[in-house]
């Protein structure tokens, strides 16, 4: 059974088509709408200025 539920998930699976940026994903970087955020807390906080 687990053999047939591994097989029907692997269908829905995209494929890594940037392996250079799994390193950061792991390193917990913030992409938004595919852009990587470098800095989050200015976005975050835009009345600071």
């Amino acid at each position: 059974m687990d053999f047939k539920l591994i097989e029907s998930a692997q269908k829905r699976w995209r494929a890594v088509n940037a392996p250079h940026l799994v390193a950061l994903v792991r390193a917990g970087a913030r992409f938004v709408n595919g852009k990587l955020v470098e800095r989050p807390d200015e976005e975050q906080s835009p009345a600071a200025a």
